[in-house]
């Protein structure tokens, strides 16, 4: 079994964890998940199976989509409800208009400063663990991207968000920010993932039923990157480029950018490569067996 397999996260969880259920559930196979989610999060978690890993680069770059509750009033150390309060604050009066307003302020690039629990390392260690020991660190602001985001006021000290971002976005963070932004403080009350780049959370399967009895439904690597150009070869062709052969790509069509990314298929359908335009020619990034894709893979 080689593919993305869609599951929805449910509470309580951490993201390996996860992952740890879905190996035993098929027999120690490679299992690994793009982009985590916070223990108290739920949803969409991708989980790359055997070759599946090796569109892993080619998808962590997507877009995600969150919604999510801000419980304002209330600051915890973790930013979310699972940790400390650290400050309270009263709630100024708020209207649609109001919260509207603020949330525009924040599409686009932002300077974004990571929670001081998450997994950014500082000399190899997890920022959550040297937290967790009372250690405090300056974390530096980087630049995150807010595609789109709304928010709505669902009571006189809590809100509901709705958000599309870049990668390396905290939302716990956003969400911060978004209570200072009102002239208050405030946490992430709750938070699911609906969507990663392609993939949508409607599409995906409860934890609990993966690890039944059932069939999975895994996405071949080809459908993972189903946004990508395809480029086709022959079967000659095909084991050329298995070969590391970079001088055959030559046969493929033209790139049609500077800097595209494409998926290479061969004559019964299946991937073969992914390749990159480097110095204005195609060069091999990823090779893939003959069997990792054959379409919609079920176990």
């Amino acid at each position: 079994m080689h593919g993305i397999l869609l599951v929805d996260k449910p509470a309580g969880l951490t993201s390996a964890g996860v992952v740890r259920e879905v190996k035993r559930r098929l027999g120690g196979a490679k299992v690994g998940h793009l982009g985590t989610l916070d223990p108290f999060a739920t949803g969409l978690l991708p989980l790359a199976i055997g070759e599946g890993a090796k569109v892993v680069p080619f998808l962590n770059q997507e877009e995600k989509s969150y919604s999510g509750t801000i419980a304002l009033g209330n600051a915890t150390d973790t930013l979310d409800s699972t940790g400390r309060t650290t400050e309270t604050a009263p709630v100024p009066p708020l209207t649609q208009a109001t919260v509207d307003e603020i949330a525009g302020r924040f599409l686009g690039e932002i300077a974004q400063v990571p929670p001081a629990f998450s997994a950014l390392k500082r000399g190899g260690v997890p920022l959550y663990r040297l937290a967790r020991r009372g250690v405090e660190l300056e974390v530096e602001p980087r630049r995150v991207s807010i595609a789109s985001l709304s928010l709505a006021l669902i009571g006189p000290q809590s809100l509901s968000l709705s958000v599309r971002c870049s990668k390396g976005t905290y939302v716990r963070s956003l969400a911060r920010d978004l209570a200072l932004a009102l002239g208050t403080v405030g946490h992430l009350s709750a938070l699911r993932r609906t969507a990663f780049g392609m993939f949508r959370v409607s599409e995906a399967v409860p934890l609990e039923s993966v690890l039944g009895a059932g069939d999975l439904p895994v996405l071949s690597p080809r459908q993972a990157l189903g946004r990508m150009r395809e480029l086709q070869a022959s079967e000659g062709l095909a084991r050329e480029i298995r070969a590391g052969r970079q001088g055959a790509l030559a046969s493929l069509e033209p790139a049609e950018a500077a800097e595209e990314v494409a998926k290479v298929v061969g004559p019964d359908g299946e991937l073969v490569a992914v390749v990159g335009v480097r110095l204005g020619a195609w060069k091999i990034l990823r090779v893939f067996t003959v069997t990792a894709d054959r379409g919609l893979d079920r176990m």
